[in-house]
């Protein structure tokens, strides 16, 4: 089975070496194209550009930062549209709106190819060790088409519904992800203030009802102030936004989301845009009059 990898960012090549681990034949693009070379040095053959990409593939995946840059892939000049076979699978496993993906899906369809919205979580350890936890919406025949290559990507994956539906359970992952990280990081700095143990205070608020992925993986950052990458402020606070455009279209009041989305536009505006999401904790501490 040939697959082709459009997207080398943090998420992409590791997910993209781990297709190759697992034995496929697989075809690279990347819009920056020295980064393509990492995985290239491992077995992959490299494209000129998407629809390249796409033109010997039986499953296309794109990984990549927002909608337009997705819309751009798929459909923009030299783009998978103008090269997909007919017959061919396309799985998204980026974060964007869930409107424009049932948009490109039918477009896809036109051309006789199908799509798969299939984001995921986990952050870049996850995509290291091929242990995310992937949403998909769309059909059921093209989901058990897919699951060997998803298989070598991810541990959890669950059919949520039709083409979108995994966008709109990305975007619920990403809510319960704000609500989480901001709680963790009024919990350490309550600690902080107090003078405990921090250490200490994971350990046994980790092993009860507060015990989350965010306090055992992210607490000590907030503990000590340091925040190395593994989820970007600035593309959490994208996904936010796309959870906060369907809750708007739905009815729905998000009040957790939309403050954390407002502490984020904060962060980005200071220049930590590009650090990881739990530097939300910065915040926390300065409120508290931890750090000046």
């Amino acid at each position: 089975m040939n697959i082709a990898f459009i997207g080398m960012g943090t998420m992409g090549a590791p997910m993209a070496e781990n297709i190759l681990k697992a034995g496929f034949d697989v075809t690279v693009h990347n819009r920056t194209r020295e980064r393509e070379e990492p995985v290239a040095a491992k077995g992959a053959k490299r494209a000129e550009s998407p629809q390249a990409a796409a033109a010997e593939a039986d499953i296309v995946i794109t990984c990549v930062s927002d909608t337009p840059d997705v819309e751009a892939v798929i459909l923009g000049d030299k783009g998978v549209l103008h090269g997909i076979r007919k017959g061919a699978l396309v799985i998204d496993m980026s974060t964007i709106s869930p409107t424009a993906t049932r948009e490109m899906a039918e477009k896809l369809k036109g051309k006789g190819a199908s799509m798969i919205d299939a984001p995921v979580s986990g952050g870049s350890e996850g995509a290291v060790k091929g242990t995310l936890s992937i949403m998909a919406g769309g059909e059921a025949a093209d989901l058990e088409r897919a699951m060997p290559v998803l298989n070598a990507m991810g541990k959890t994956i669950v059919h949520i519904g039709p083409v979108g539906a995994g966008q709109i359970a990305k975007a619920i992952n990403q809510v319960i992800v704000a609500g989480t990280y901001w709680s963790v990081a009024e919990g350490m700095a309550l600690g902080l203030k107090a003078g405990l143990d921090m250490e200490k205070v994971i350990e046994a608020v980790g092993g009860g009802a507060a015990g989350s992925w965010g306090l055992s993986n992210r607490g000590s950052f907030m503990v000590n102030n340091e925040y190395p990458l593994g989820f970007r402020v600035k593309l959490h606070r994208k996904d936010l936004l796309i959870a906060l455009e369907a809750a708007r279209e739905l009815g729905v009041p998000l009040p957790m989301a939309a403050f954390v989305e407002q502490v984020e536009n904060g962060l980005i505006g200071r220049g930590f845009g590009d650090e990881d999401v739990s530097a939300m904790a910065r915040n926390a501490r300065e409120a508290a009059g931890i750090d000046a």
